[in-house]
C-alpha cells in the first residue's frame, strides 16, 4: 500500500516499461500464433507526435498489444525514432502487482493526463495508442461484424489540436475473428446487464469463446486468425489551445473519413467481401 501511494501517478507520467520483459520469448509465440502483422502506408516524421486511433478494440486487443508492447513487431523498423505508448483503461493500474507487470510491457493510463504526458514531449518521436471504441465496442465484437464507437468519442479530437498532434487512423483487420461471442443484440437481456455492469465497473464483460489447447471445438484460446494492423495516412493537425466546437468537429469528421478510406482500400486484400463498409456508432 504504501508503494501503490508513491508510486500512484506513474502510469500517467509515462510508465515504467522493461526492455527485458518486452523481449521475453513467450511474446515472439504470441505474435507467431495467429500470426500479427504490422503495415505501414505513409511515413511519419519522427519529430512530430502522433495519435494513432486503433480499430476495432475486438475482445482481446491482441493487434495492439503485439504491435506495440512486445519487441518482436516490426514497429521500430517501420517507425525509427519513435516510442509508441498504449493507452489502457486506468482501472488495470490500480491492482497491486498486477499494475507493475503491465506496465513493464509498456502500456499507461488512458487518462488526459497520461495522453497530455505523451503527446507533450518536445522534439517529437512519442506516439499516443487510443483504442477509441473502448470497453463498449468490444461487446460488438462479433465475427464479421464492422461497427465502431466513435461517433460520440471525440477527447481524442480535442487532445490532439490542443498538442498539434497528427491524428492517424489504424484498422486491425482480423481483430474481431479471433473469438465468438453469445448472441448480445442491442435491446436484449444479456446486453442490458452488460452495459450496467459496464458502467459500474469501467470495462465490459463479453461472453466469449474460441478453441481450446488440445481441440477446436470449444475453450477460451483465441482463434488461429491472421491480424493485419494497416497504419493509415496521417491527418495534419494544427496546433490550437482553445479548440472551438466546429474546429473538434470538423476535425473529427476528417477522421472518421480517413478511417473509412483505409478500410476500404484495404479489406478486399484481407478476404473482407465487397459490400461490406464501416458502421460508425
Amino acid at each position: 500500500m504504501t508503494w501503490l501511494y508513491f508510486d500512484w501517478r506513474t502510469p500517467e507520467q509515462g510508465g515504467r516499461r522493461s526492455n527485458w520483459v518486452r523481449s521475453w520469448t513467450v511474446w515472439r509465440y504470441f505474435k507467431d500464433y495467429f500470426p500479427i502483422h504490422l503495415i505501414k502506408t505513409w511515413d511519419l516524421d519522427p519529430s512530430h507526435n502522433y495519435i494513432f486511433g486503433f480499430h476495432p478494440h475486438g475482445v482481446l486487443v491482441a493487434g495492439a498489444f503485439g504491435n506495440f508492447c512486445t519487441n518482436y513487431s516490426d514497429f521500430e523498423q517501420l517507425f525509427p525514432g519513435f516510442t509508441a505508448y498504449l493507452h489502457v483503461l486506468p482501472f488495470w493500474f490500480r491492482c497491486p502487482l498486477f499494475r507493475e507487470y503491465l506496465m513493464s510491457s509498456g502500456p499507461v493510463s488512458v487518462s488526459k493526463k497520461s495522453v497530455s504526458h505523451v503527446l507533450s514531449k518536445e522534439g517529437g518521436g512519442n506516439i499516443s495508442v487510443i483504442v477509441l471504441g473502448g470497453a463498449e465496442e468490444s461487446l460488438d465484437a462479433h465475427p464479421g461484424k464492422f461497427t465502431l464507437f466513435i461517433r460520440q468519442r471525440k477527447g481524442f479530437v480535442k487532445i490532439a489540436l490542443t498538442h498539434g498532434a497528427s491524428l492517424v487512423p489504424v484498422f486491425s483487420f482480423g481483430e474481431n475473428e479471433l473469438f465468438k461471442q453469445v448472441n448480445n443484440p442491442e435491446g436484449s437481456w444479456l446486453r442490458t446487464v452488460q452495459e450496467r455492469l459496464q458502467k459500474i465497473m469501467g470495462f465490459a464483460l463479453p461472453l466469449f469463446h474460441a478453441r481450446g489447447i488440445f481441440q477446436y471445438n470449444f475453450g477460451l484460446m483465441p482463434y488461429r486468425k491472421p491480424i493485419h494492423t494497416v497504419v493509415g495516412r496521417p491527418i495534419p493537425v494544427h496546433q490550437t489551445l482553445h479548440p472551438t466546437t466546429e474546429q473538434i468537429e470538423e476535425l473529427h469528421h476528417a477522421y472518421m473519413e480517413e478511417l473509412k478510406k483505409l478500410f476500404e482500400a484495404h479489406k478486399r486484400k484481407y478476404g473482407i467481401p465487397e459490400h461490406e463498409t464501416l458502421i460508425f456508432k
